[in-house]
């Protein structure tokens, strides 16, 4: 079975959830000894259903308590309770062997992602990727008190990985479209700036590919529990498909082929 889901559709967005996956092979799944709530409640569900909005779409089918396609390859593989908010993961640390298969993973991913991006870039000339995650803000437990709004937005893009000069009025328009589509609170670099996917893509392709980390706090799910309130998550898809027109026409007029 592969790893991933890929569809090449029509237009100049694309979209990922690359922590969207659930799976692990027989072999992990034996030595994880994380409850799989627990594992449920690190991982982004949901964020592929959003995803699937954009023609063009990558999700991830494996827990990244497998393998994390976010982080470099030294560290995509968690081996100890710090790697992972310092949760006790396995019954024993991870074997060369198997580290060595996850690590083949990441680098198969992202021979997947270039050969993606290249199809778009050489189509369009610049594309915009909406890399889809989401975060936890009851930490202290399901009854505890919820984080701090001021620090932790309803949506938070992340854009610390590019030179925004290249991309700002992108970049600008898209935090004011979602969050008066949505009525939300969206902001930028304050809980998170982006990291592996749009430092990589930054690099391979500095002029023609622009990486939002788009985070959004799971007030749209019971994330101890896992339940979906499916209207608060459909509400958040509309105001993310809001935005499309304008991430058009934002690349529109940084010359794309549109």
């Amino acid at each position: 079975m592969k790893s991933w889901e890929i569809k090449i559709g029509e237009g100049p967005i694309i979209a990922t959830a690359i922590h969207d996956g659930h799976g692990l092979s027989d072999e992990v799944a034996a030595n994880m000894k994380l409850p799989k709530a627990d594992r449920l409640r690190e991982e982004d569900p949901f964020t592929g259903d959003w995803a699937r909005l954009v023609p063009t779409h990558i999700i991830a089918k494996n827990s990244r308590f497998q393998v994390d396609l976010n982080r470099a390859l030294w560290e995509a593989v968690y081996k100890e309770p710090k790697d992972a908010w310092g949760l006790d993961m396995w019954h024993e640390k991870p074997s060369a062997s198997s580290v060595e298969r996850a690590m083949a993973e990441h680098v198969e991913f992202y021979a997947n992602l270039e050969k993606a991006y290249r199809q778009k870039v050489k189509q369009f000339g610049r594309v915009v990727v909406l890399d889809l995650h989401s975060y936890n803000h009851l930490r202290d437990g399901p009854s505890g008190a919820p984080a701090d709004p001021k620090s932790n937005p309803e949506v938070n893009i992340g854009t610390g990985t590019m030179i925004r000069s290249r991309w700002g009025l992108l970049v600008d328009k898209f935090i004011t479209e979602l969050g008066e589509a949505g009525d939300l609170d969206v902001r930028e670099n304050v809980k998170f700036i982006g990291r592996q996917h749009g430092s990589w893509a930054h690099s391979a392709f500095p002029d023609s590919v622009c990486v939002l980390s788009v985070e959004f706090k799971k007030t749209f799910m019971n994330e101890w529990t896992g339940e979906l309130d499916t209207a608060a998550h459909h509400a958040l898809g509309q105001a993310l498909s809001a935005t499309f027109v304008g991430l058009t026409d934002s690349l529109k007029e940084l010359g794309a082929r549109i």
